[in-house]
């Protein structure tokens, strides 16, 4: 795996913000929570003056070997026939990228589906798909390596055009049951625990995604006991989307990007990535606790507070577009927002 230069913000800049958001005209801390979101971007973008210019928003497609043991609801088909919809212009995260000016980039990485004549799908495929990880590897080294390219590789392309915030969706039927896996290694916590319905299983499609699961943890536990390295449960769960968006993720905070995390999968894989690179979280705003079981359990292993709890499940990075408004809120306070002295108001603090 190629090497990031991950470093934490410097704080450094900490007291001149907090000194300008409290004097801003308003009481003090009366801003709640986007008093916290522009604190954290301006410390990310090492500025008083922060810019959202240029967002994009980067949907990852890829199939799981595993969707083949009747762990989802929804069958294989439904990754491919979605992306198609994306070029449409028909998602869900179509609607949000253009209501909040988000560039929309859709990336094949691993479906298992020819696109080669469907325009609007960039090509980056890996492979049609990871291996069934119930038996084998989902992946090995050189796949892992290249999905991490892949999307250090699109976040430059961002950054070309100036991009200084940037969200993350997925398109992958099955990728709950690496997320759980991920979860269960990384936070030390029962796999029970961290299965939930997915697309939309029953009770007796959940009992079977736990066996299946538990199975797959079992054939590779030898690997994964005790726990040295946490490139292996990656490599060994992930899909090509998931990884790619680790790779992404990474990069950005490399470049000092803003990073909204969406929900349970893309949480997983800001899991993965902190556990890698543990600086990496100082860029990273989690945008919603979704409906997923453990998806809460998952935010409270890295300590993080979300913005907002709608009861989202969607993926597609749905949740984090949705946010975006209250980040663009805290962005607007330190750079539109009078002091005191400006507009002649007593400091009354």
């Amino acid at each position: 795996m190629k090497r990031f230069n991950v470093n934490s913000v410097d704080r450094s800049l900490q007291g001149a913000i907090q000194e300008k958001i409290d004097n801003l005209n308003k009481p003090k801390g009366s801003l709640g929570r986007l008093e916290e979101l522009a604190m954290q971007v301006c410390l990310v973008q090492q500025t008083l003056e922060p810019s959202l210019a240029h967002p994009c928003h980067l949907l990852l497609g890829g199939d799981h070997g595993i969707e083949r043991e009747g762990v989802s609801v929804s069958p294989r088909e439904v990754t491919w026939q979605q992306m198609i919809n994306f070029t449409r212009g028909g998602g869900g995260v179509n609607m949000f990228c253009r209501q909040h000016g988000f560039k929309l980039r859709i990336v094949d990485v691993g479906v298992d589906y020819d696109f080669s004549d469907v325009p609007g799908i960039i090509d980056r495929k890996i492979a049609r798909g990871t291996k069934n990880f119930l038996y084998e590897p989902a992946m090995n080294e050189k796949e892992f390596d290249k999905a991490i390219q892949v999307g250090s590789d699109l976040v430059d392309d961002c950054v070309k055009e100036g991009c200084r915030i940037l969200c993350i969706g997925e398109m992958g039927i099955g990728n709950t049951s690496p997320s759980s896996i991920w979860m269960s290694l990384f936070g030390d916590i029962p796999l029970k625990d961290c299965i939930g319905a997915g697309a939309g299983l029953n009770n007796d499609g959940i009992r079977h995604k736990y066996e299946v699961l538990s199975k797959a943890l079992a054939r590779h536990q030898s690997y994964l006991s005790p726990l040295t390295s946490h490139l292996l449960p990656l490599r060994i769960f992930g899909g090509f989307e998931m990884i790619a968006a680790i790779g992404a993720m990474l990069h950005a905070a490399e470049q000092h990007l803003v990073i909204l995390v969406d929900g349970f999968i893309m949480t997983a894989c800001a899991l993965g990535a902190i556990r890698l690179y543990p600086a990496s979280q100082d860029y990273m705003i989690f945008t919603h606790c979704g409906d997923e079981s453990g998806h809460k359990m998952m935010l409270d292993i890295v300590g993080a507070k979300p913005l907002l709890h709608f009861g989202l499940r969607l993926g597609e990075g749905t949740g984090a577009l949705c946010a975006y408004p209250l980040v663009d809120s805290a962005i607007r306070m330190m750079n539109e927002m009078n002091t005191f002295d400006k507009a002649k108001i007593t400091k009354y603090f």
